[in-house]
């Protein structure tokens, strides 16, 4: 069967639905354009076109996120969308509500515990799925299957992706500015460093990207966790700080909430939170050095209109760049983090000299291998 994540066309899509034109609702993300249609009385469906010009520099281990889903169903894992089979296509099931993050603009970053204590339940649930356990098709290489306790190598992997794909085929583009902001080839290395000698843990099955917009509050209270497509299989502790680093919780819960999480993956499987107060600072600054190079790469080329610098927003990427780099210092080994009128000056030069006709791009096809 073929999956959603890339759907067919429009004319397709009204196809489907119950009177052939029904779209209640659009949806534009970072990535995609999502479109919620009606199949059938009551079934609402949500079909997602990938967003031209954007740049994908994200690992995808799972060939297809509905084949993951209906797993995990199969699994009885809770709070996860459904999908729908329609002429031999998955679609995934609507899930009515608000993003945590549009729920709570409002409020400080502290999220309630009424909905920290289902996340708590989430990674309890997903700490249990063992690689063997998992039916859909993976793009992962046999390497990744090769040793389901070996962190350090699973956070090889994740830096290899981005040396390979990210860092090489942007270089031509990107080269000077990288060198104005100190960073490099040496990065690399630098970041292994900073995460040698993790401590083993068995590997489950992780989301990868559990941030507040994947989260959806329904008008119970309950809540349910969207977009897998970046799940993988790996470090459970990678997980929770990748939640951390995205949710940018106050420091109190964040220490509530790295606790609690030790306690409930401990008790649901042996091993699971083995080394966490040691290993979890560590993993949270890889992250942070793990995201320079996109980060660069996506704040430059928001600056160009069409050939033309976007001088109103020249101050915003330098504070952006700036704060980037002060966070990802240790783990890259930054001696000196240019302030944010070099940053800016490092900016204008590259806009003026770049072949901005020769974008970056990245294989999502080969971007789980």
């Amino acid at each position: 069967m073929t999956s959603a994540s890339l759907p067919d066309s429009p004319s397709r899509i009204a196809e489907l639905s119950v009177d052939g034109s029904v779209v209640r609702d659009t949806f534009t993300g970072y990535h995609h354009v999502t479109r919620v249609l009606r199949y059938e009385d009551r079934i609402w469906v949500k079909c997602r076109e990938p967003r031209a010009q954007i740049l994908w520099f994200d690992r995808r281990c799972f060939t297809s996120e509905e084949e993951l889903l209906l797993n995990l169903r199969e699994l009885e894992i809770e709070r996860v969308p459904g999908v729908v089979t329609i002429d031999r296509t998955h679609f995934q099931g609507f899930i009515e509500g608000r993003t945590l993050g549009v729920r709570h603009w409002w409020q400080s970053r502290r999220v309630p515990e009424v909905f920290t204590d289902q996340l708590l339940e989430t990674f309890r649930q997903l700490v249990q799925i063992r690689p063997d356990m998992l039916k859909a098709q993976r793009r992962c290489t046999t390497e990744d299957r090769s040793d389901d306790y070996d962190t350090e190598g699973f956070l090889e992997r994740l830096i290899v992706f981005m040396e390979e794909q990210v860092y090489t085929p942007n270089l031509p583009l990107f080269h000077g500015l990288f060198g104005e902001l100190g960073i490099g080839e040496e990065s690399f290395t630098r970041l292994r460093k900073s995460v040698y000698g993790l401590k083993r843990r068995p590997f489950s099955l992780l989301h990868a990207d559990l941030h507040r917009e994947n989260l959806i509050v329904d008008p119970q209270g309950r809540i349910w966790v969207i977009d897998w497509e970046l799940a993988m299989v790996g470090d459970p502790l990678y997980d929770l700080a990748t939640h951390l680093y995205l949710m940018k919780f106050p420091e109190l819960q964040e220490r509530r909430m790295a606790q609690e999480w030790s306690r409930v993956v401990e008790r649901a499987r042996r091993g699971s939170s083995h080394g966490w107060e040691d290993d979890l600072p560590r993993i949270l600054a890889f992250k942070k050095g793990q995201s320079v190079f996109t980060d660069v790469i996506r704040v430059s080329l928001q600056l160009d209109r069409r050939g033309d610098l976007d001088r109103a927003g020249l101050p915003f990427a330098a504070v952006r760049l700036h704060r980037i780099l002060l966070a990802a210092a240790g783990p890259l080994g930054l001696e000196a983090v240019p302030n944010r009128s070099q940053i800016a000056k490092a900016l204008v030069r590259w806009h003026r000299t770049a072949d901005l006709g020769k974008r970056p791009t990245v294989d999502v096809a080969s971007s789980a291998s």
